[in-house]
């Protein structure tokens, strides 16, 4: 009966260190933040989903004469065997459109806005010549090596 009590009173134990590790681990800044990320990537994905589909698409339609080009109907056989590669075609025209309107509607305006937003700082610190070790810009000799420098 003692041994029962000491077993359960250690799962209870464990269960209370499990849920607090378990807690720390969810509420650590990673596990949030990719979380974050990935719900923000699912509803981005629909927006440029429709962007794609409902504006870009039809502009195809001035090249290939058509209002929407339908590749799913081409298929060559094989023995018997059919090869769908105007799916293929289909879905692989999808995703180069896809990534161009991310890369110029997403990628190249955050990488201008976050061009524009670094402001260059100056270093307040240079290094000794000698021991190479970071000492403040107005210093004359090294803290470190007490060589001087200019």
């Amino acid at each position: 009966m003692l041994i029962l009590h000491i077993v359960k009173q250690f799962l209870m134990y464990n269960k209370i260190v499990m849920f607090k590790d378990f807690k720390k681990f969810l509420v650590r800044g990673n596990v949030v933040d990719l979380a974050v990320a990935v719900l923000v990537g699912a509803a981005f994905n629909n927006v440029i989903t429709s962007f794609v589909k409902d504006l870009i698409t039809p502009l195809t339609g001035i090249f290939t004469g058509h209002a929407t080009a339908n590749l799913n109907n081409y298929v060559f056989k094989i023995n018997g065997t059919a090869f769908n590669y105007g799916n293929f075609l289909s879905n692989l025209i999808s995703f180069l459109i896809v990534a161009i309107v991310v890369f110029f509607f997403v990628v190249q305006p955050l990488n201008k806005l976050i061009e524009l937003t670094n402001l260059k700082v100056t270093p307040n610190e240079k290094k000794c010549p000698e021991c190479l070790s970071s000492i403040p810009k107005k210093a004359t000799r090294c803290k470190f090596c007490t060589v001087k420098v200019d």
